[in-house]
């Protein structure tokens, strides 16, 4: 369940400037990245590369797409946010 709702996308207006309660967490996979990577086309080591990435990247470990996260935002919205009276959204 969102934790905020709001009457009308008006009343959206007066969250600027707020903070937006956190979203349910939400675990990003090897598989998820993966996918990812092969629906972009971006299949850069530091991202598909298990062993690499733990030998040669300063994380440790492969890292998510910056556009997976980004991606993800409808997700977290969905998940904190519900506007009343939305008949349609559109990203």
């Amino acid at each position: 369940m969102p934790q905020i709702e709001l009457a009308s996308l008006d009343a959206l207006a007066d969250w600027l400037d707020r903070p937006v309660p956190p979203s349910q967490w939400l675990t990003i996979t090897q598989e998820r990245i993966d996918e990812f990577a092969h629906a972009t086309g971006d299949d850069q080591w530091i991202h598909i590369d298990p062993e690499r990435a733990s030998a040669e990247s300063p994380f440790g470990a492969t890292v998510a797409h910056g556009f997976l996260t980004l991606s993800l935002l409808s997700r977290i919205m969905s998940d904190t946010v519900q506007i009343h009276g939305v008949r349609m959204g559109v990203n």
